[in-house]
């Protein structure tokens, strides 16, 4: 075991992307660059290493509870942990896209929330002491809370909030979804919107540590 160690998740492109060169540059560290495909990641990797850059390519897909177990277990054993983890992996389907509501529901959940939770359980345990997590959210999430119901509104603002609930609600609105039901329900149409919610609401049913939030505007 040596050395400190930031992992960057979904982060062969875009945001993520640019979050390990602005690492890569300023940690004093191993960073890795982290991402389901292995072929793009790699890429990724020699990509930033034509810019002078190193960075380190590990697979992690965070729908795949054994990718998640698995890529834990190493930096465990590598590093006796992790001293910064940005979760930045998920999925936003275009405006335009015809994918029926419920199935976007379903899926844009099952990744930015059901596996983001997956990955912050497993990791959260190898976070050294004095170490950071920093949540990629979006504007999105505290906009869509403002259009959910007053009851909806009142739960996600509640400070008892516990996970099981807040893991109830996120179900509720996918069940919704598949039967119809989620705008009489009191869900706004957005399903990305209700999974960053649930990602920036998640922190506050965990106690012991100092959460980061980091809100882009991408939709």
């Amino acid at each position: 075991m040596s050395g400190k160690v930031a992992v960057v998740t979904g982060s062969n492109k875009g945001i993520g992307l640019a979050i390990v060169r602005a690492l890569c540059k300023q940690f004093q560290g191993d960073v890795y660059l982290t991402a389901r495909d292995v072929g793009r990641g790699q890429a990724a990797v020699e990509s930033l290493a034509s810019e002078g850059l190193k960075a380190i390519f590990h697979q992690l897909d965070i729908n795949n509870l054994n990718s998640i177990t698995t890529a834990a277990a190493f930096f465990k054993e590598k590093y006796g942990g992790v001293d910064i983890l940005i979760h930045n992996a998920g999925i936003a389907f275009k405006v335009a896209d015809t994918t029926p509501f419920a199935v976007q529901a379903e899926v844009t959940l099952e990744t930015n929330f059901f596996a983001a939770r997956d990955v912050l359980t497993h990791f959260l345990p190898l976070i050294k002491c004095g170490g950071r997590v920093v949540n990629i959210s979006s504007f999105v999430g505290p906009r869509t809370l403002n259009k959910c119901s007053a009851e909806l509104q009142q739960r996600f603002r509640s400070e008892d909030i516990t996970e099981d609930e807040l893991v109830a609600l996120m179900q509720r609105f996918i069940d919704k979804a598949k039967q119809g039901e989620h705008k009489q329900d009191g869900w706004p149409e957005s399903p990305y919107g209700v999974s960053k919610l649930g990602l920036t609401v998640r922190p506050v049913c965990l106690e012991g540590f100092h959460w980061f939030f980091y809100f882009t505007n991408k939709l």
